[in-house]
């Protein structure tokens, strides 16, 4: 499946089970939660998805990026 790259805004390939997301054009080559934390740390209209990766959200808003520093 395509998506965009995070770093240099091309076409990237996410593997069929979610696994690993690849781009020829600038080599990322990254776990889809490690995607998920660099898109919502370098992207801020992302960082309410966090809510929905991190283990508990107690005491934190959604999309606190304080469970990922």
């Amino acid at each position: 499946m395509k998506i965009k790259c995070p770093k240099c805004k091309e076409d990237a390939d996410l593997a069929m089970d979610y696994s690993v997301v690849k781009c020829g054009s600038c080599d990322l080559d990254m776990s889809y939660g490690e995607y998920v934390k660099f898109v919502a740390h370098n992207e801020s209209k992302y960082s309410d998805i966090l809510g929905d990766y991190a283990s508990s959200t107690e005491g934190h808003t959604s999309g606190s990026l304080d469970e990922w520093d």
